[in-house]
């Protein structure tokens, strides 16, 4: 992280990119237990949250990535009733999945309070649904929790995760994919946000194809959405499931049962659509 004349800039030197978004002040600077988290007030993007020095969402685009996160998967289940969310701290992908009225149970399972808190205070919007009877916030260690849960026992596990370093490495391992494969039922299904496929295709998306397949997920499908504040400003998630995986719910997505900015059915049925270098690593 540099910040130089009231601009915050992530810098990846292993990528030779950098994004950079003017501030007017810093809001929040907090060391919790378990990572550094910091609330700026930028100038065009509302207010931004940054966890050691990597942005993890700005009031002004995030919609995109909580949606696109959250309604490919349920729309593509005939009947998410029992749904885990791991990491999503900020509660931005809780509040879309509780908009699913079949939604009967959405736990989100974080290891650091401290996200939720200051996402209470500083982005209220995304904590909107937390009161909500069916939510269930635990604030303990997702992996653990994960190896703990029943077999058959979740429809929809949404894995909300930071970057595939340090603590966040382990919710891209094989052993966390089969304890999802195991506490999923027969058609559950797993979403995972996994990176640019400009600058992580072969680094982190193949692998983590092959890593789902052997943990004994048979169909998996990569999304494809924008996301200006993240690198390169394309960003993925990684739909699998141990059955095949379709459209199962295209006639309620198109009815317009919940309310969305970007997501809708044209979008579901397009995000798929894979380009042509990926395709060749597939």
């Amino acid at each position: 992280m540099r910040l130089d004349q009231n601009w915050f800039s992530e810098v990846s030197d292993e990528d030779g990119y950098a994004l950079s978004l003017k501030y007017d002040k810093r809001l929040h600077n907090e060391q919790t237990a378990f990572q550094k988290i910091e609330v700026y007030e930028t100038t065009n993007f509302g207010k931004l949250m940054v966890i050691d020095g990597f942005v993890m969402l700005s009031q002004r685009d995030n919609f995109i990535y909580h949606e696109m996160m959250v309604h490919p998967a349920l729309y593509s289940h005939n009947n998410p009733e029992r749904i885990a969310i791991i990491g999503g701290g900020d509660c931005g992908s809780l509040r879309e999945v509780l908009k699913h009225d079949c939604v009967k149970t959405a736990m989100q399972i974080d290891i650091d309070e401290r996200v939720t808190r200051i996402a209470e205070i500083y982005f209220p919007e995304l904590c909107e649904s937390n009161d909500d009877p069916r939510a269930e916030l635990k604030f303990i260690d997702g992996v653990k929790w994960m190896q703990a849960q029943p077999d058959n026992s979740l429809d929809v596990i949404i894995v909300d995760s930071t970057d595939p370093v340090g603590p966040g490495e382990v919710l891209f391992s094989k052993s966390f994919y089969r304890s999802c494969a195991q506490a999923l039922r027969g058609d559950g299904l797993i979403i995972q946000q996994s990176e640019s496929p400009l600058l992580h295709n072969e680094s982190i998306i193949q692998p983590m194809k092959k890593r789902m397949t052997s943990a004994g997920f048979n169909e998996i499908n990569t999304l494809f959405f924008p996301q200006p504040v993240y690198p390169s400003g394309w960003w993925s998630a990684t739909l699998a499931g141990k059955k095949s995986i379709s459209f199962s719910r295209a006639e309620d997505c198109k009815n317009n049962l919940i309310s969305t900015n970007y997501y809708n059915s044209d979008i579901h049925r397009a995000a798929f659509a894979a380009p042509e270098f990926m395709k060749a690593t597939s």
